[in-house]
Order: structure tokens, then C-alpha cells, then sequence
């Protein structure tokens, strides 16, 4: 492991950037691996501060909804560790701060527990939904607190569209939140819509499920907020410093979800791209892309590219460096006609973008009646998943996939709203395992085998649990109503 940080946690970089070059190459791509374990002996925790947002829209009056939601909204209040900072916004077609009852964030104790679920009982199911005023209330309760090393984390939860504000409208609002705090967000049931959520969860580092089944919510609200009092340090930069030939032309999140980041570089000498919170034992992947004019690079000859560090902003609000600078390295080839093999890496980073894209048109062109389209993409989709051996999407992808009479694949034309929302949150997941089923075992003496995670590899601390507790894979989950393939 790399440098430590005053939290108690240790960066390695690994870089996967292939030197040669065809002469006539125009762009170079990187491959930017950063693990993040916990020191020996750990550092001071992190303060925290949580601002919960509960939807309490019209809709949520409907079968139960808001009373499943109100017994998450509590289960997540008594996973606070005493001292961390607590918020609840209540959303509708405004925001309004429930708890504390005079703005700001109350620290946590047993009273403020009480108090704060006492708050979230009474509340009220009206109006409609207006997503960029949650989060913007969101964030003038996180300025209350001066410290600037605070991990600052929210998660929403809305059963509807993004309705009483127009898209123009939250894209400012987001901008305004990049890098200010995480989020992560849930659409309930049928009628929200996936690509807000995704646009939300991507310009705020966060990750976004579907829960169709409401019941499932106090579990997956107890799992995330456990997960999230896990980041150590508040905020993670990838710093370049690019040769003057070269541009960059993209950085790209690739695991374990796919997320544009390049709108968010900043220049300070160099440039620097935010990568959201970290926690122990986490990893992620980058692909970093720069472009060139073939001329301009000497042939045969070495040729350093970028520097690559990574900067850890520390409780004091210094930005460091928290690990060793890489170099990527490359080399333009002489010959007009020499063939560079492609890295496989690269390839496979390429084809699970391919893949999300396929999944993403099918899940839209199903939603709005192109049914000849969605079934396109579909086996478009299924062909990338199985040549990618992604047991996960590709368990999705068959759940909504029938054989026609002319034998090839479509998509279900029974298959639900909330089938194709989460198909598309699903897209944007690319930690691909083997492609094996995850299966409950009987250990000796009876009583089931905790299972793994077949999306990340986690091992669940009991046989009876549900959800994954690293990601948040469901065990065994296919949606509702999944059918076989060659039903009609």
C-alpha cells in the first residue's frame, strides 16, 4: 500500500497503459486501478454527517408506501454512531427540514434518536416531486458544518418522476452539489424514473438501486448506512499533469459502475478530478484517455505521457498526495503498416460500455412501445453479457427475455416497469464475477452456508441474509415474476 493517510488509510495505484502506439494512433488510453486499505493501526474516525430525504409526494399515500418508508427512514436513524450529525429532509414539490426542528444538523444521541423518529412518524403523504430542491436543502444543511474533513453523506428514496422541476433545473443544482457531498438514491415500486436517478447518483459519487418490493427498503436503508459510516477519508482526487502534447479527452469511471467524469476537472497547476468518499478494502477503475496529432510524437522513442497521483483531502482540508506518481509511458511505432494488438484489458472495459448502452436503449425503447428496437438491443445485450461471463446482468437481461416463434430472443411483453427500471439502474454495474450461480449450501449439521456475493465476492456474515453487504446485491434476486426463456 501506498502513503497513509492522518485517517488511517492506505492508497495503491496501479496503472495498466500500453506503451506502443500504431503511427498513425491519435488517442492513448490508461487503465487507473486505486485500492484503499486500513492501516494496522487506525486513525480518528472521520466526523460524519447523514441528511436522510425522505419522499412524502401524493403517491406515496398508496399501499403502505409511506409507512414502509417511515420504518426505514427510523432503522437508519438508529444505525448513527453517537456524535455524527443528523438532518431529515421531507420532499415534495418544495423541502422542508423536519429534524432538527430549527435547521441545521443535531449530533446524535439516544434523545436526538428519539426525537428525530418521532419527527419522521407524523409525516404526511402530499404535493409532488421535485428532487433538485431535496438535494438543495440537503446542502445548505451540510454548510452548517464547519469541519472540512466531514464526510458528508445523503440518501433519497421517491416513488415518482422528477415532475415539478424541469431537467434544466436539476442539471444546476447538481452542478452546484459536485463534490460537496454523496449521494445515494432509491426509486421505490414502478413510477420513478431510472435515468434521474443515474444522473443524480453519477454527478454525486453515489449508487443507485431499484427496490421493488417496499418491504425490502428497512433492510437495504440499514445495509447502505452501515456501509456509508465505513468512508474514512471525505474526498479523493486523481491529479494529471499531462505532457504539452496531449489533451485530455476523457476520464471515465469503469468499476464498479460506469460514470462520465470529466466535467468535473478542475485546474490547480494540474488538473484534478474529483472521485467522490472512500472506504476500507474499496476499489475502483478508471480509464483515462488523452489525445494527440500523430506528428507531434518523436517514433521510437519513449515518450512520458502524464502523471498520474492521487490526493487525499485530510480533516484539515489540505489535499495531499497519498501515494506514489505514476508515469504513463508511450511509444509511437515507425511503421505506417505494424499492427498493435489491442490490451484486453481495454477491450473488455469497452465492451461492458457497449454492453450498459444496449441494456439502456432496450430498457427505453421497451418503455415507449419500440418493441422492435428493445428486442434488438436485448439480444445485442445478451451476446455481450455472455461473452463477457457477467452472471449478473446477464440473470437480468434473460428475466425479461422470452424466445419468439422465429426462435430468437425479445423482451417479455408482460414484463413490468419495474423489470425494465431496474434493467437500466442495472446497466451502469460493471463488476463482472464468473458466470456461476450463487446457490445456498447445507454445511455439515444442517442450517445454510452464508452465500457469496456473486457481484463482488462478499461473503454475507449470515445464511439467512438478503442482501449483500458490501454492494447491495440481493441474494438469488431476479425481479418479480421472472419467467423462462422459452415461455411465449
Amino acid at each position: 500500500m501506498g502513503d497513509r493517510s492522518p485517517l488511517g488509510l492506505g492508497f495503491a495505484v496501479e496503472l495498466d497503459a500500453p506503451v506502443d502506439l500504431a503511427h498513425d494512433e491519435t488517442r492513448a488510453d490508461a487503465l487507473v486501478t486505486v485500492r484503499a486499505e486500513a492501516a494496522d493501526r487506525a486513525g480518528p474516525q472521520a466526523p460524519t454527517a447523514e441528511v436522510l430525504i425522505m419522499d412524502r409526494s401524493l403517491s406515496m399515500a398508496g399501499r403502505g408506501k409511506l409507512d414502509e418508508a417511515k420504518r426505514a427512514v427510523c432503522a437508519a436513524i438508529d444505525t448513527l454512531h453517537d456524535g455524527a450529525y443528523l438532518g431529515i429532509v421531507a420532499g415534495h414539490h418544495k423541502a422542508e427540514v423536519v429534524f432538527p426542528p430549527g435547521g441545521g444538523l443535531a449530533r446524535v444521541d439516544a434523545a436526538v434518536r428519539q426525537a428525530a423518529k418521532a419527527r419522521v412518524a407524523v409525516q404526511i403523504a402530499e404535493g409532488g416531486t421535485a428532487i433538485g430542491q431535496w438535494l438543495t436543502c440537503a446542502d445548505r444543511l451540510f454548510a452548517t458544518v464547519s469541519s472540512p474533513g466531514t464526510v458528508r453523506h445523503a440518501v433519497l428514496f421517491t416513488d415518482g418522476r422528477d415532475e415539478h422541476e424541469t431537467p434544466e433545473q436539476l442539471g444546476a443544482v447538481l452542478d452546484a452539489c459536485t463534490d460537496r457531498f454523496v449521494c445515494d438514491a432509491r426509486g421505490l415500486g414502478e413510477d420513478w424514473n431510472y435515468t434521474e436517478l443515474l444522473r443524480i447518483t453519477e454527478a454525486l459519487h453515489g449508487g443507485a438501486e431499484a427496490v421493488v418490493r417496499i418491504s425490502d427498503l428497512t433492510e437495504d436503508f440499514t445495509r447502505l448506512m452501515l456501509r456509508a459510516q465505513r468512508i474514512a477519508v471525505a474526498r479523493v482526487y486523481l491529479g494529471l499533469r499531462l505532457n504539452e502534447r496531449f489533451r485530455l479527452d476523457f476520464v471515465r469511471c469503469t468499476r464498479p459502475v460506469e460514470a462520465e467524469l470529466t466535467a468535473r476537472q478542475h485546474r490547480d497547476g494540474e488538473i484534478h478530478v474529483p472521485l467522490g468518499s472512500w472506504s476500507p478494502q474499496e476499489a475502483r477503475q478508471y480509464q483515462v484517455s488523452l489525445r494527440f496529432a500523430p506528428e507531434t510524437l518523436t517514433v521510437e522513442e519513449n515518450l512520458r505521457a502524464a502523471r498520474i497521483t492521487l490526493y487525499c483531502e485530510d480533516p484539515d482540508g489540505t489535499r495531499r498526495p497519498c501515494c506514489e506518481t505514476r508515469s504513463m509511458v508511450v511509444r509511437r511505432r515507425a511503421s505506417p503498416g505494424l499492427g498493435i494488438p489491442r490490451s484486453p484489458d481495454l477491450t473488455r472495459v469497452e465492451n461492458e460500455r457497449e454492453l450498459g448502452m444496449a441494456m439502456r436503449a432496450c430498457a427505453d425503447a421497451r418503455q415507449r412501445g419500440d418493441l422492435d428496437r428493445a428486442d434488438r438491443e436485448l439480444r445485442i445485450a445478451v451476446g455481450l453479457a455472455e461473452e463477457l461471463r457477467d452472471a449478473v446482468r446477464l440473470r437480468l437481461l434473460r428475466s425479461v427475455a422470452v424466445t419468439g416463434p422465429d426462435g430468437l430472443l425479445r423482451v417479455r411483453r408482460d414484463a413490468s416497469r419495474g423489470q425494465m427500471q431496474r434493467l437500466g439502474l442495472e446497466s451502469t454495474r460493471t463488476a463482472a464475477p464468473p458466470l456461476d450461480a450463487v446457490e445456498p449450501q447445507t454445511p455439515p449439521g444442517g442450517g445454510v452456508l452464508p452465500p457469496s456475493c456473486p457481484r463482488c465476492g462478499t461473503t454475507a456474515s449470515t445464511g439467512t441474509a438478503k442482501f449483500c453487504e458490501e454492494c447491495g446485491h440481493r441474494f438469488g434476486d431476479l425481479p418479480v415474476d421472472d419467467a423462462p426463456l422459452d415461455a411465449s
